[in-house]
């Protein structure tokens, strides 16, 4: 599955008429989550039969506006929710388990379609909505050509409002796919604060800071936002600029991590990177607005993505004491944040700090995965006759042979 967005063109007054779309299935998830905490819905089925039961009720005629298939969607977003927090229930995930809440009407907010409701032109350039709203005929700006696929594989439209505007984004039943050449290399990565990443061969890449960058502009603008009038036009106007900077620093954040993600997994055939906590990291109240704006999850999100586009192994290695165990013989070596080089007391090892990490990273990465998919497997995909293994040199084969057998 992936999804293709366009910017839409709408006059006011289909504006007014899709905020009223967007009202109403925010009305039937509110409806539907108020339904599941009375005790009167047991399964997402019941929710669904309940959307049936709003579109008849003479107290409710707008909901019957609704296309079936779009209130069908609000509810398979609540039982979606109730279904995620019983998960993490189970899993005893530490802190909030993400108890579903009620919704306000708020700047975004979306609406989705299935395949009714909706309709593409021929040059498909142009959408229209054709349930009982009359929202109409809109146009797509962007440089997606959805030519390349049939009608019957877009599978969801949802219309998607943020303060810049609206967009159209297109679900569509295709797997990508892509062939790459065997590059021999595997890549180890240490993610960090003062460098965004450390590879195991030393390169380094430097943390882009975009909200640090924004940050005298953003608080100029929360201070205009402040000194408005509460109703007026001139603080709706200030919280829409406030609203666009920050759409800005999230919009910088995702193209640079994809972008980046996309260079690590085609310079390697074998990427192992650390599984941070980032949601217990954050907790860390000196080093919370850093870390959020690190996104090294939005980063690792995409290092998946691409591992499965390009069909290269990539493979998340628990973080637990690959900055103190030393990558050349074992050797634990406690250490501050404030130092940055590692020297192995039993060795004479001595590398960068993250280099060091991003070493054990590696190793561990190699050994899951040769436990998991095999040594053959390993082998044919990054060219090597034995990746899993890696070169030790006559000088440090005794402390090789001391960490073998301490495991």
């Amino acid at each position: 599955m992936i999804v293709y967005e366009a910017k839409a063109e709408a006059t006011k007054e289909q504006l007014l008429k899709i905020n009223e779309v967007l009202r109403t299935a925010l009305f039937v998830r509110n409806s539907c989550l108020r339904y599941w905490l009375d005790g009167h819905a047991k399964t997402g089925f019941d929710l669904n039969k309940y959307t049936k039961v709003l579109s008849d009720n003479p107290d409710f005629p707008w909901v019957s506006k609704l296309n079936s298939t779009a209130r069908q969607s609000s509810a398979e977003r609540v039982w979606s929710a109730i279904s995620r927090f019983f998960d993490n229930c189970k899993k005893k995930i530490p802190g909030k388990k993400g108890f579903p809440k009620f919704r306000r009407f708020q700047t975004r907010l979306s609406v989705e379609y299935k395949q009714s409701g909706w309709s593409l032109s021929e040059c498909r350039q142009f959408i229209t909505f054709t349930d009982k709203f009359g929202v109409g005929t809109m146009k797509l700006m962007g440089t997606r050509d959805l030519n390349f696929y049939q009608i019957s594989q877009i599978k969801r439209v949802r219309i998607v409002r943020r303060v810049d505007g609206l967009y159209i984004q297109f679900c569509i039943d295709h797997d990508r796919k892509e062939q790459l050449q065997s590059t021999g290399k595997s890549l180890g990565i240490d993610l960090g604060l003062t460098h965004f990443l450390t590879d195991s061969d030393g390169n380094k890449v430097d943390n882009p800071r975009y909200l640090r960058k924004s940050e005298k502009a953003l608080k100029k603008a929360q201070r205009r936002l402040s000194s408005c009038a509460k109703g007026s036009k001139n603080r709706a106007k200030a919280r829409n600029r406030l609203g666009r900077k920050h759409l800005k620093v999230v919009r910088q954040r995702k193209d640079w991590a994809a972008k980046l993600a996309q260079c690590v997994v085609k310079s390697a055939d074998i990427v192992a990177y650390e599984d941070l906590k980032v949601r217990n990291m954050v907790k860390n109240r000196h080093l919370a607005k850093s870390i959020s704006d690190a996104s090294w999850s939005i980063f690792t999100n995409w290092l998946g993505y691409f591992g499965k586009v390009y069909g290269r192994f990539v493979v998340a290695v628990p973080p637990h004491n690959t900055t103190i165990n030393c990558s050349n013989c074992g050797h634990p070596v406690h250490k501050t944040l404030s130092t940055r080089t590692h020297v192995c007391p039993a060795c004479s090892y001595t590398d960068c700090r993250d280099v060091n990490a991003s070493k054990n990273i590696l190793d561990r990465g190699l050994e899951l995965i040769k436990n998991t998919v095999g040594q053959t497997e390993i082998s044919y995909a990054s060219g090597e006759s034995d990746p899993c293994s890696r070169k030790v040199t006559s000088k440090n084969k005794s402390s090789h042979r001391k960490r073998k057998n301490q495991q």
